[in-house]
């Protein structure tokens, strides 16, 4: 679209404009310094449209839809959202420091927890959990237009953002008469060799992150906050490994994604409380510990230490160890008798694909199937289904099989359903247990083959991400020379980055 300056404007500067200088040149340099003027005007304009206390108050559905501490029960959902939303708020920090220009597109996933059946623009599928998985990458240059591409990408409802006296559209509706920025036509960025906005804006949308473009930018970074970890990762270690042999643990794990001194602290904690009340954990042998948000015993039979809890809940666990002990026995009698109605298939808890339950709220979604599958009478054959395995979900309305040959039973299924679907999907259950093996050999060769090619210090997943995933990502891993990554922690993820202390995080379906 051209620039339209109406006659009336011209006379009234060529007026103020010395005669001896009414040059064609001069007239058009005119011109272009009025209008810049007006762009940075609008400019001016639009990043006074939204305030950073408003773009929380506008982002608060998208909060509320996705705030990890609403995902306690579902780890591996939570720890996605987690990491997105640092990387967001990185991002929202960086729109509103004055004079920061270096925006590079921002990819970022997060599980939103309303189901919403319209599919939006941005690429959607659904976690094991059932939460929306959402997909989009940031690119916006100012507050309004960013938080109203978080909210439309969600499918979440921008209508509030209007009680904030701003401008809600950022398209063809907020671009109003009086501050429509000026489109100059293509010559003009030719003649004057002036940057084309819209043309930066397009390439910056086609342009995807690269790995090697990454490493580049951010080794300096991750080497760095690597260094100065270190003092405390040995510390870490000494604590984990003293704990562990003192107790005669079999391990000390964490929940979530804590940095070091996080965790180091709550080692120090446990420390203090075996010097203070030894006698409390003579009933550890034996046992894992698992840092989490919640005390108790987990459904697998680990003892969990709520971080925020103070030492006398912890004490409280510890002191009723014999209990919960007794009330596994009882569990696993349950899942053995829920097995011999079900022809001989085995009821499994598995930590990755369930959420974190108690050990007292477990044993009462097993005390419930059982006692309606006792009722129904279901004619399986003993043994016949020996060999399969079923986890019991309370989240889900119909049955499925997993990649991993497990059978997803909902607590409500019907079993007359129940049977038809087990009878149904046997063989292919089996296949891929079968196939489960092979795959985790083959994911343990692989990460085993890239720690050694690139020197790596340390190479994991984030739960997150499959066997399947972590395989592809590492055959293409294997096929570069990356010297960057000598003597790094390198974390497979759904995203670029650089965690607190070092660790780099990388996509597993990373671009060449």
């Amino acid at each position: 679209m051209r620039c339209c300056v109406s006659k009336g404007f011209l006379q009234n500067d060529c007026n103020i404009i010395n005669a001896s200088v009414c040059d064609s040149k001069l007239i058009f340099e005119v011109t272009c310094r009025l209008c810049l003027e007006k762009i940075l005007l609008q400019c001016i304009l639009q990043s006074r449209s939204l305030s950073g206390a408003d773009a929380i108050n506008a982002l608060r559905p998208f909060y509320f839809a996705v705030h990890p501490d609403f995902f306690g029960q579902h780890p591996k959902e939570r720890e996605v959202n987690e990491n997105s939303l640092k990387r967001l708020n990185g991002y929202l920090e960086n729109l509103q420091k004055p004079g920061f220009r270096s925006f590079k597109p921002t990819q970022l996933t997060f599980y939103v927890r309303e189901r919403d059946p319209n599919s939006s623009s941005v690429q959607e599928s659904f976690s094991a959990s059932g939460f929306r998985a959402v997909s989009f990458t940031l690119h916006t240059r100012d507050l309004l237009s960013t938080v109203l591409d978080i909210l439309n990408s969600c499918s979440l409802s921008t209508e509030h953002i209007q009680r904030l006296n701003v401008n809600s559209q950022p398209h063809k509706e907020a671009k109003s008469t009086l501050n429509r920025p000026i489109k100059w036509d293509k010559t003009y960025y030719s003649f004057t060799g002036f940057k084309d906005p819209e043309e930066e804006l397009e390439q910056a949308q086609r342009v995807e992150t690269t790995l090697i473009s990454w490493l580049d930018d951010n080794e300096a970074s991750a080497v760095k906050k690597l260094k100065k970890s270190l003092p405390l990762r040995k510390e870490l270690e000494r604590l984990k490994f003293e704990l562990s042999h003192q107790l005669q643990l079999s391990d000390i794990r964490w929940q979530r994604s804590w940095g070091i001194a996080h965790r180091c602290s709550q080692l120090h904690s446990l420390g203090r409380l075996v010097q203070q009340r030894p006698e409390v954990l003579k009933n550890v042998k034996g046992r894992t510990v698992i840092f989490t948000d919640r005390s108790g015993m987990s459904a697998a039979g680990h003892i969990m230490l709520g971080t925020m809890d103070v030492h006398h809940h912890w004490t409280k666990i510890f002191e009723r160890l014999p209990n919960y002990y007794k009330l596994q026995k009882r569990l696993l009698f349950l899942e053995d008798r829920i097995s011999q109605l079900l022809g001989g298939i085995q009821v499994v808890y598995i930590e990755e694909l369930q959420p974190l339950l108690t050990l007292e709220e477990y044993y009462k979604t097993l005390d419930s199937f059982y006692n309606k599958l006792r009722d129904s009478r279901l004619p399986f054959h003993p043994r016949s289904l020996r060999g399969l395995q079923m986890i019991l979900e309370s989240d889900r309305y119909a049955p499925s099989l997993h990649e991993f040959g497990h059978f997803m039973i909902p607590t409500v299924c019907d079993p007359a359903t129940l049977q038809w679907f087990i009878f149904a999907k046997a063989q292919e259950a089996r296949e891929n247990l079968k196939r489960k093996e092979e795959m985790m050999i083959t994911e343990k060769e692989l990460i085993d083959t890239s720690t050694e090619k690139f020197s790596l210090d340390r190479l994991y997943k984030e739960p997150s991400v499959s066997s399947a995933q972590m395989i592809d990502c590492c055959k293409r891993l294997l096929e570069e020379s990356l010297p960057y990554l000598q003597g790094m922690h390198l974390c497979i993820s759904h995203f670029y980055s650089v965690l607190q202390d070092g660790d780099l995080c990388i996509p597993w379906n990373w671009k060449n």
